[in-house]
């Protein structure tokens, strides 16, 4: 690590130069109008003034607390001598938003960027829960590169029914599958839906909300201990008035996305995911983040910094346990400690918190072996995200080996194709469907471009008349994505999509398809004079959207591969100040 030297203090800040310092018509514009708010003449002295990016909404349920935890940065940031200024932006909340959440989150870090850029702020804190809003934050802060620092809604408490534990998500599609296959009934179902989610917070599972927040935290953007804490807790309260305090400093520093968010954090964050069992989404949105700093990160990078990292914690959808344990287990931090002392980490990569990974880490003890494993009792040895190419996917495609089926990682079988989700609702109840546990089951039309937004239907719930065998689990392939909270032996991301040409919009019932894990291989058993073909004569189905928001995404949404980011918004375009609003 190169050694980060704090830039001089006291200086002069952006907000001084290009808002609030002087005697010009302008300044006194700009101050007058803030002071309606009952703001005293020398908070506009210099001090830092810091935003708080705020997902708050009551359409997002992970983010509907995050007013109280604002307060909580709010008071930090006076105690240290700020001028805390709290802002709203866009909130794309995965349980509500359609077609997908997801078709938003490039919405959403532009909206971040924009207001980062074109307001009077020296640093941020980025108040952030639900799947998306953590890395749409991340993505607008990167591209201004003011400093800026993470804080989580946190996870909600374990939903309790029937004297067990159930997690969102994944006890979901768990008790879902049941009642297709008759073990509960409706009114089963029903009494669990209230017990679910119980308490505020966002998926108390290791879904994608609590994956990019332990990202978060394994990039060095949040303070440590930050991702596991309970949203009820008074310690999330604490670390969000800590937080508050602790971006003043780094205003004063001058520490920013860019000097935290580097090659070796990334490779870092990638170990992390495979240690925690984390979500195949997280690959998308680190791709996302790593463009908007400049960081050449691809899926090769993925699959070879995850290979030989053991998932260590015990938690569903991958294990047992759910984030309550995790938290009183020690957090994020044993994990990451493990990792260093097994030589799997970049321990000197810089934090916001000014010290390195391992410093932060170095004294903390695991207060249970069950929840945080040791690496020779690992749920899998192999854990991470695997990618898979061959000629149905010739850019990659991901699977998350720690929730999948181990005898079927490698697998042959009979497609047995739906053309979009609308064609698979439409057959998979059909008691007639030629279908058994040996098939494999293609799903296409559902990437970036096909949904449009690639929504979270790639783990395709399996057929009644398969699942009353006893059978729990059967190969599925699509270019769409599944929550993070959800389990199987799901191929996920296939690249490119079908609705963008790629092999798998010419895929047919019947062909015989080969998923071979160990050696990463995905093949469509048809010979090369074929596949080209059936390419040549394919024609896509897919309505292209002819105005607003949808056809801005459809043309120029970039694929899975590459993080689905927008082509216009890859890079950073910095913290200038915009020329004169008067």
């Amino acid at each position: 690590m190169t050694k980060f030297k704090p830039a001089a203090w006291p200086r002069v800040l952006r907000s001084q130069e290009g808002w609030f310092g002087g005697t010009s018509k302008d300044n006194i514009y700009h101050r007058s109008w803030m002071k309606n708010q009952g703001l005293p003449s020398d908070l506009f002295d210099g001090r830092p003034v810091i935003g708080i990016c705020n997902t708050w909404s009551q359409l997002t349920p992970c983010n509907a607390h995050l007013r109280d935890l604002a307060e909580r940065v709010k008071h930090g940031i006076y105690e240290a001598g700020g001028l805390p200024l709290e802002f709203p932006v866009f909130s794309p909340g995965e349980s509500t938003l359609r077609p997908t959440a997801m078709m938003f989150r490039n919405l959403c870090a532009m909206d971040v960027e924009e207001a980062l850029r074109g307001t009077p702020l020296d640093g941020v804190v980025l108040m952030v829960g639900c799947d998306k809003t953590t890395p749409a934050l991340l993505m607008g802060a990167a591209s201004v590169d003011i400093p800026a620092i993470v804080v989580t809604g946190g996870p909600m408490l374990n939903g309790k029914w029937r004297g067990q534990d159930i997690g969102s998500g994944t006890s979901l599609w768990q008790l879902s599958e049941d009642r297709k296959a008759g073990k509960i009934s409706t009114e089963d179902f029903l009494e669990a839906e209230i017990a679910m989610s119980r308490s505020p917070g966002s998926c108390n599972t290791m879904g994608t909300a609590s994956t990019m927040a332990s990202m978060a935290e394994a990039l060095g953007m949040a303070l440590s201990g930050n991702a596991a804490i309970p949203a009820v807790d008074s310690r999330r309260r604490v670390m969000a008035h800590v937080t508050g305090r602790r971006i003043v400093q780094m205003v004063k520093d001058d520490l920013k996305p860019s000097d935290v968010m580097t090659k070796e954090a990334f490779e870092n964050a990638i170990r992390v995911n495979g240690a925690i069992g984390g979500s195949t989404n997280a690959v998308i949105h680190l791709l996302a983040i790593a463009g908007r700093v400049g960081i050449d990160l691809t899926l090769d990078d993925w699959d070879r910094l995850g290979r030989d990292i053991p998932t260590i914690v015990n938690l569903q959808p991958s294990g047992k346990y759910l984030m309550e344990e995790f938290f009183y287990a020690g957090g994020l931090p044993v994990v990451i400690k493990a990792l260093g002392e097994a030589g799997k980490l970049h321990n000197d990569a810089l934090t916001v918190s000014g010290d390195t990974m391992w410093d932060q880490v170095k004294d903390v003890q695991n207060w249970n072996d069950d929840v945080i494993r040791p690496f020779e009792k690992a749920l899998t040895q192999s854990g991470g995200i695997a990618v898979v190419k061959g000629n149905l996917a010739p850019n990659g495609a991901v699977l998350k080996p720690s929730a999948a089926t181990a005898s079927l990682l490698t697998h042959r079988g009979r497609a047995v194709v739906f053309e979009d989700i609308d064609d698979y609702k439409a057959k998979i109840y059909d008691e007639s469907l030629d279908i058994d546990e040996n098939c494999i089951m293609v799903l296409k039309n559902c990437g970036p471009k096909g949904y449009p937004g690639m929504a979270e239907v790639g783990n395709m719930g399996l057929p009644p008349k398969v699942l009353r065998k006893g059978i729990t689990d059967m190969v599925r392939i699509s270019d769409a994505r599944m929550s993070g909270t959800a389990y199987g032996t799901v191929v996920l991301h296939t690249s490119p999509e079908a609705a963008a040409g790629g092999p798998l919009a010419v895929v047919q019932n019947g062909d015989m398809i080969e998923l071979d894990v160990p050696n990463r291989k995905l093949h469509l058993d048809i010979s090369d004079e074929e596949l080209k073909k059936r390419l040549d004569n394919w024609k896509s189905t897919v309505p292209v959207p002819e105005s607003g928001y949808a056809s801005l995404y459809y043309k120029s949404v970039i694929g899975a591969d590459k993080g689905a980011d927008f082509d216009f918004l890859v890079g950073h375009r910095g913290k200038a100040i915009p020329k004169d609003s008067h």
